[in-house]
């Protein structure tokens, strides 16, 4: 951690902190519009890893604000979901809802919020837990098929629920980690479904990673295997931000947590350049565009991806 990381860190902060609706959204953007929950989510789990709380903080308004936007979209079976998240997307916003408000469960403070907290999370795991499909994956929306990418958030949301004290339905996790081992290519890397086929994806891989660490598999050979051929596609394409996979932020989201996870010859070999890099690519304004996604979606990740080190997220630590 450089001076210069922990100043972009809060110009970033700040850019978010200054762009939050009243309601605790992201409404002024686009892409706070159209995946209202996924944003809002993803931001305030940057305000987490600075170390505040929904009471204490200098961003505590904020994460206060976006627990309370995110809860008032849970609807009645359990989804957490904004109404244009509906549109073919609703398992991302609900995995990236419920592994925000499980991460900020454990500080909340105020009885009445912890209790509402508690059912919404309580709904969420079970709503997850009823959409596996039998193959071990969730798609895009409940029920509807599996692919690798929902799958992640899943298993990172239940993970972080279950680091907060709740129960997940027995099997759910490990029939996840099965998912991800069917997907697995003799390279190591995974493909980006089942069904599909194809080769190993990079982004995928990276995200599939993060989550086995998640679930406690430090060291099968599967994990082992995924590893290696994520640090391989890194070390090949060292000094540039970009790995080709046209999903920059959130290959590094994903393959940062691996990293730092995987012990420090790996993390000392990434985060320098990835700190720097990012750090040049911050616009004068505070924000990070983001694959062109959204400022609050390269915000949120540049600015996560910045604070691992300082290691107040259980789902992020070692």
């Amino acid at each position: 951690m450089t001076p210069a990381a922990q100043k972009s860190i809060k110009r970033g902060l700040d850019f978010l902190a200054k762009t939050q609706s009243p309601d605790g959204n992201w409404a002024s953007s686009a892409d706070g519009q159209q995946y209202a929950v996924t944003m809002t989510s993803l931001a305030g789990m940057a305000f987490l890893a600075n170390g505040n709380t929904p009471s204490r903080g200098p961003y505590a308004d904020n994460i206060h604000r976006a627990m309370q936007y995110v809860m008032s979209q849970a609807q009645p079976n359990g989804l957490i979901c904004s109404p244009p998240e509906f549109n073919g997307r609703s398992m991302y916003g609900h995995g990236f809802g419920m592994l925000f408000l499980a991460s900020a469960y454990g500080m909340e403070t105020d009885d009445k919020t912890r209790a509402k907290l508690k059912t919404i999370i309580a709904n969420a795991v079970q709503l997850t837990a009823a959409a596996q499909s039998q193959a071990g994956g969730w798609t895009y929306v409940p029920g509807g098929g599996d692919e690798g990418s929902v799958t992640v958030t899943q298993i990172q949301g239940l993970r972080a629920a279950q680091n907060a004290g709740f129960t997940v339905p027995k099997g759910t996790i490990e029939a996840s980690i099965k998912y991800l081992e069917i997907c697995r290519n003799p390279d190591g890397g995974i493909m980006y479904s089942f069904g599909s086929g194809g080769p190993s994806r990079l982004a995928i891989s990276a995200a599939a990673l993060a989550t086995m660490y998640n679930a406690g598999d430090y060291d099968s050979k599967m994990s082992d295997a995924c590893l290696a051929f994520v640090d391989k596609q890194f070390s090949a394409n060292k000094d540039q931000w970009a790995k080709g996979t046209g999903h920059e932020f959130y290959t590094h989201l994903y393959a940062s947590q691996a990293f730092y996870q995987a012990g420090d010859k790996y993390w000392n070999e990434y985060f320098p350049g990835a700190r720097d890099q990012l750090i040049k690519q911050q616009q004068s304004d505070g924000s990070w565009p983001g694959d062109y996604v959204g400022p609050v979606y390269g915000t949120s990740i540049a600015c996560t991806i910045l604070q691992l080190p300082y290691k107040f997220v259980p789902i992020y630590q070692r």
